[in-house]
């Protein structure tokens, strides 16, 4: 608690809590070891600071797609883009996982199939997405870089 503190800042731009969470088995065992020790916390420490640098590069990784995400729309706020690809675009910068097919697209946007194809045809030649070399039933797209 002193280590963390000891900022002198009143904002935080990083979870540590968040990061303990996800490590909070290494936590306990750590914790276990240096509570019988002879006083020794430097495992406790190093277990504490790689924990620290953890949630720093979490929050970074996080900053980077904020801001990929907001050049992103700013480049792109003069194109016409309906409801349904600013959905299915913004799911692709925050949560989407697995590869974007028309199916998924229509299952998300709960369109029919040629509702689905027509948005991401739409979308690929403003340039916004991209079909990716497997073509045919299994043709997936990604965002144009």
């Amino acid at each position: 608690m002193l280590l963390a503190r000891s900022e002198n800042s009143t904002e935080r731009f990083y979870s540590l809590s968040n990061q303990i969470q996800q490590e909070k088995n290494v936590y306990y065992e750590t914790f276990k070891s240096e509570q019988y020790s002879e006083g020794n916390i430097t495992q406790w420490l190093i277990w504490f600071l790689t924990c620290l640098k953890h949630a720093l590069l979490e929050t970074e990784e996080s900053m980077q797609n904020i801001l990929r995400k907001a050049e992103f729309w700013e480049k792109h706020k003069e194109i016409l883009i309906n409801e349904r690809q600013r959905l299915m675009i913004n799911k692709l910068f925050d949560d989407f996982f697995g590869k974007l097919t028309s199916s998924k697209w229509a299952k998300i946007t709960k369109t029919s199939s040629d509702t689905a194809l027509r948005d991401i045809k739409d979308l690929i030649e403003k340039g916004i997405l991209q079909q990716e070399e497997e073509g045919g039933r299994s043709a997936n797209y990604t965002l144009q870089e």
